[in-house]
C-alpha cells in the first residue's frame, strides 16, 4: 500500500471516528439499581439522575444505588460504544498490519 492509499485510509478513518462520536452522543443507555434511574449517553456523559420518593430518605440505601446504577449505564454504554468501534475499525484492520 503507497503513502497515497494510506494518507487516504486515515481520512476515512477520521471521518468514520467523527460521524461515530455524533452518533455515540445521541444514544442514551438508562440503568437502573433500587430505585435510582441514570441515564448516559454513548460517549459516556450523564444526563439525568432519577430517584423514587422510597429511597429518597435512606441516604446509606441512595448512595449505594446511584453508584450502581451510573456503573451499569457506564458499563452498558462501554459496551454499545465498542460494538460501534469494532464496525469502523473492522475496515481498517489491514492497515493497522493485522
Amino acid at each position: 500500500m503507497g503513502f497515497m492509499d494510506q494518507a487516504k485510509d486515515m481520512y476515512k478513518l477520521q471521518k468514520q471516528a467523527k460521524e461515530l462520536k455524533a452518533t455515540l452522543k445521541n444514544i442514551h443507555v438508562e440503568a437502573e439499581a433500587d430505585g435510582v434511574t441514570i441515564v448516559v449517553t454513548g460517549e459516556q456523559n450523564f444526563i439525568e439522575c432519577t430517584i423514587s420518593e422510597a429511597i429518597a430518605g435512606d441516604t446509606k440505601k441512595l448512595g449505594k444505588a446511584v453508584v450502581e446504577a451510573a456503573n451499569k449505564a457506564v458499563k452498558k454504554s462501554q459496551e454499545i460504544a465498542a460494538e460501534n468501534m469494532k464496525a469502523v475499525m473492522g475496515d481498517f484492520g489491514g492497515m493497522f498490519g493485522k
